[in-house]
């Protein structure tokens, strides 16, 4: 019988072992042999279209140089970056550690060395990034800026006073040339040309009386001068306007304020989103931090198993297809522990970016992962109080309100203004003529001043009234235009009120949720344990296969994961809770106290029918 049955096949063999052909066919009568065989050939067509496919699949891998398997239980060496990112933490973080680099500053190759991991707490985290958030900063710029607006607009309830002055110098050259004599004017002697008589010498005789000559102020047709001039000047003065009505103004400082009132609740509702937006990378530092324990540890527990699936292999008690199925969830596990490690150093990154650290700093939590505790107030209480002065809501109605003081502003400048003005000032010259030169007889000598000064002052006062009557119907549109944008900011404030309820409801539900699949957790994990003991021992004394005993730790790494996530979801959506209720300042240079629970003055505050 057994020669028979070797004779049949040796694939048969091999199918046996593999648990495809049952033990009855090999021990089967010679009357059944036929059949057998045609059952066996069946079954070896069925492996020959396996191994095909198998082939099929590996062709579509790249190939890739196969190096020689030495020892079994050996780990492949993690990349020296990852294993960097992923140091200990060498101790708390220093003060010095959490100041922010300048903003216009870039990284130099030094600083990107990292110094080491420097651990911190969650109220640590949130103190250093309300310190150091580049968006938290700039919209507390914002903030300076709306007052800074505002308090410019207060001063158009004031009067304008201005000063001028100006001075400088002019010099020129001019030439004056008289076309017609002036001795016709009918000014005396002194316009005429022969208006003097010359006095007679002492050696002319005494008969003699003298001759005719020109007046002194005489000039003759074609006399000219020419002569260079330069002028000295100085003036200067005050100048006082003030907008006696302005129907314009009161909107505008409305708008103004109005316009602060807005960036001060952005301001509120950023500290709030930024508290949020650092407990969830905290949190998930946390969960990476313990993914890694938990892949690691795996680890482990897979190279014991492997050595004890060997030991038995020697011993002839498991095939080697327990060996190679260890193997490929020893390389699984593998795959699955570097992608934690990564996961960790992006997480770290995360929380840095948030934080704004140094660029030579890792964060690490030291915190350990403890629950939150319920949420104390129920959905309708937690509705009605996020509600209530909620600085996100707060926000548009402050938009909605600067938009309507804007357009009442801008409808303004169609009404008549009336301002006052009044100016007074005075002025100095000295003026110098020179460089003469005469010709046809000479011109202008009585004008002619070396050297003069002249000084005065003068003053005005006055109503100014303007009116708009036409401007092609410029200011009605930009009116209509702020007055649709007012009418969009309702809208939004509809659509802000709705999606705040959608995100408490959803983070009371997932809390809820969240705290319930903890408590089925935490069961699951005791029961995969001590189902993980069992089965481990069992496979030991070989009353139990390697399938069962890898499915149940399997079950057991999942069980500790979902308690894990269940843990970490509890205190996100607790966290996602109190951003919604959370008060924060809205001045922005008050100082701000990291707050992670809900405390009994806020639940006060926050009960439903109190003001």
């Amino acid at each position: 019988m057994i020669n028979i049955t070797v004779a049949v096949s040796k694939r048969a063999l091999a199918l046996l072992w593999a648990g495809l052909l049952p033990v009855q066919v090999l021990t089967a009568p010679l009357s059944a042999q036929p059949l057998q065989s045609q059952t066996t050939q069946l079954l070896e067509r069925s492996w020959q279209k396996l191994d095909a496919q198998l082939r099929a699949l590996d062709q579509l891998l790249p190939t890739e140089p196969e190096p020689p398997v030495g020892n079994l239980l050996a780990t492949p060496q993690l990349p020296a970056n990852l294993i960097k990112a992923n140091q200990a933490a060498n101790g708390p973080i220093q003060p010095a550690n959490a100041v922010a680099t300048p903003p216009l500053d870039l990284p130099t190759a030094q600083q990107l060395q990292a110094e080491g991991v420097a651990s911190l707490s969650l109220e640590q985290a949130l103190a250093i990034a309300f310190a150091n958030s580049p968006s938290l900063q700039a919209q507390r710029e914002q903030v300076a800026a709306a007052l800074a607006s505002l308090q410019a607009s207060m001063g158009s309830y004031w009067p304008t006073i201005s000063a001028f002055a100006n001075g400088g110098y002019e010099g020129s050259r001019s030439s004056t040339t008289s076309n017609k004599p002036n001795n016709n004017l009918g000014f005396g002697p002194l316009f005429d040309s022969n208006g003097l008589l010359t006095p007679t010498s002492p050696s002319t005789s005494t008969a003699q009386t003298g001759s005719p000559t020109a007046g002194p102020f005489y000039v003759p047709n074609g006399g000219s001068v020419a002569a260079t001039s330069g002028e000295w000047g100085i003036e200067g003065g005050l100048q006082l306007n003030y907008a006696l009505l302005n129907f314009a103004r009161t909107p505008t400082v409305r708008a103004a304020r109005a316009s602060l009132e807005q960036q001060r609740n952005t301001y509120a509702n950023q500290l709030r989103s930024l508290q949020l937006q650092v407990s969830e990378a905290y949190y998930q530092l946390q969960q990476n931090d313990q993914l890694v324990r938990v892949y690691d540890a795996n680890l482990r527990n897979d190279l014991l198993i492997l050595q004890d699936t060997l030991d038995l292999k020697q011993a002839g008690l498991v095939p080697r297809l327990n060996v190679l199925r260890r193997r490929a969830i020893l390389a699984s596990d593998e795959e699955t522990l570097i992608q934690s490690l990564a996961d960790r150093a992006v997480a770290r990154r995360q929380l840095a970016v948030l934080l704004n650290l140094p660029a030579s700093v890792i964060p690490s939590p030291s915190d350990p992962i403890v629950v939150q505790p319920r949420w104390p107030l129920d959905l309708e209480s937690s509705l009605l109080a996020a509600y209530r002065g909620n600085p996100e809501l707060e926000a548009i109605l402050a938009t909605r309100t600067a938009l309507s003081q804007q357009s009442q502003a801008t409808a303004a400048g169609l009404l008549p203004k009336l301002s006052l003005f009044a100016s007074a000032g005075g002025n100095s010259s000295q003026t110098s003529l020179g460089n003469f030169a005469l010709a046809g007889g000479g011109c202008c000598g009585s004008t002619a001043l070396p050297l003069s000064s002249t000084s005065g002052g003068d003053w005005s006062a006055g109503l100014t009234f303007t009116w708009l009557l036409f401007d092609a119907g410029n200011t009605a549109g930009q009116a209509r235009a702020l007055a649709k944008r007012e009418a969009a900011a309702a809208q939004q404030y509809a659509a802000t009120r709705n999606d705040i309820r959608l995100r408490i409801e959803q983070a009371f539900f997932n809390h809820e949720a969240s705290l319930a699949k903890l408590s089925s957790a935490r069961r699951g994990v005791a029961a995969a344990l001590e189902a993980f003991r069992d089965a481990r021992l069992r496979y030991l004394t070989g009353l139990d296969s390697e399938l069962n005993l890898s499915n149940t730790q399997e079950r057991l790494i999942n069980s500790l994961v979902q308690r894990l996530n269940a843990t970490v979801n509890v205190n996100i959506t607790y966290a996602k809770l109190l951003k919604e209720l959370l008060p924060m300042p809205r001045d922005s240079n008050a100082p701000i106290q990291p707050q992670l629970q809900l405390t009994q003055p806020q639940l006060s505050s926050s009960a439903p029918g109190q003001p």
